[in-house]
């Protein structure tokens, strides 16, 4: 088994190049082609707008060979692992790796609480009332890194930086809001990075499928979109990125093998197409006979020692929490197959394995003179 993921090449390389052009400190390589863009423009605005879930192969088959994002993607990248939008943003906007945010899928284990957390809303997973739970608030404060890009520019006080998404404070309504402030602040005079969030197509390709009619709308919609923004802007540089593709999924239940469940120690974490498994010590050879033999031909079967060795979560300083947010297993899917359980949700679209869908993404570049 392979790390497929290229860390010379993913998006903690983008975003290191990002740091490098506003004089930030960046503990990854940049990559070159994209520090020469920005070297030789000198660009007075820098805009990202992420896609949630718009892979490269997504576009391929949505969009013809002339529109506007395929003429101006320079290559597909990877992303982190996993390809979820829990660690793929948080890397995007720090320039950090999973291995050194700990910010490692939806699902984690918070061995200092003893419970399995819903990361983002920060709920125990499979708690039916999804009550928030401060201790795990908490947790995240004191070990998860998540200082951005825009927080550092900001900080610096040499540059201006700018963040917009649809929730949380000062959030946009619609996408033409977002498009109008995004035009709005780059006429503003001053260097300056924006960094624009969109939550589809991936709400939409969860629950409708990944290449719904809807789908297909929305991504139409934004490549026009974007195209428009660009004949308004001067002196600008837009990278249109996504933090992870998606596939059509097949959904099994981990329930329907009780054999399997009784090797349990607490509820699997991460992502039910990158399964993290605890498994009692003396079940763990039966677990991984009962695993090879039910679920082989669908997951890879990564050991942690496997996990740590090939730093399939990136390079780094290991966050403290990184071990013991582990499992002694990590299944990985190869094909269109999940593996639910408690607090799993059932959607027709998923992403976080390992399969092209889901782990290219797609660096589009505008250069806007």
């Amino acid at each position: 088994m392979e790390v497929k993921n290229n860390y010379n090449e993913t998006l903690t390389n983008f975003a290191s190049s990002i740091r490098k052009y506003f004089d930030l400190d960046y503990k990854h390589k940049t990559i070159e082609y994209i520090d020469k863009i920005l070297e030789e423009r000198k660009p007075k605005n820098v805009v990202t707008i992420l896609f949630d879930g718009m892979g490269s192969n997504i576009i391929d088959k949505i969009l013809s060979p002339d529109s506007f994002f395929i003429k101006h993607r320079i290559k597909p990248i990877t992303t982190v692992f996993p390809a979820t939008t829990v660690a793929a943003t948080t890397t995007i906007q720090t320039g950090l790796n999973p291995v050194e945010t700990g910010m490692l899928g939806w699902s984690m284990y918070f061995k200092e609480i003893d419970k399995t957390i819903n990361v983002f809303p920060e709920t125990e997973k499979g708690d039916i009332e999804e009550k928030q739970l401060k201790e795990a608030e908490e947790f995240k404060k004191k070990y998860m890194k998540t200082k951005t890009i825009v927080q550092d520019i900001n900080k610096s006080e040499k540059y201006k930086a700018y963040k917009l998404f649809p929730f949380g404070e000062n959030s946009y309504s619609n996408t033409d809001e977002m498009f109008a402030r995004i035009e709005k602040i780059c006429s503003e005079d001053g260097k300056k990075y924006i960094y624009a969030y969109d939550i589809e197509p991936d709400h939409s390709m969860h629950r409708q499928g990944t290449y719904c009619d809807e789908v297909k709308d929305i991504i139409k919609d934004r490549n026009e979109k974007v195209e428009q923004l660009c004949k308004n802007l001067h002196d600008t540089v837009i990278f249109v990125i996504a933090d992870h593709g998606h596939i059509t999924v097949e959904n099994m239940v981990l329930k329907d093998y009780p054999d399997v469940v009784e090797c349990l120690e607490r509820n699997t974490s991460l992502e039910p197409r990158a399964v993290n498994f605890f498994i009692k010590q003396e079940k763990k050879e039966i677990f991984v006979e009962l695993f090879n033999k039910y679920f082989g031909e669908d997951f890879d079967l990564w050991t942690k020692e496997e996990v740590i060795n090939k730093k399939l979560f990136g390079d780094g300083e290991e966050n403290t929490i990184f071990r013991s947010a582990l499992g002694d297993y990590l299944a990985i899917s190869k094909n269109n197959k999940t593996l639910l359980y408690e607090g799993d949700k059932e959607f027709l679209s998923q992403h976080a394995g390992y399969t092209d869908d889901e782990i290219l993404v797609p660096l589009i570049v505008i250069e806007i003179d």
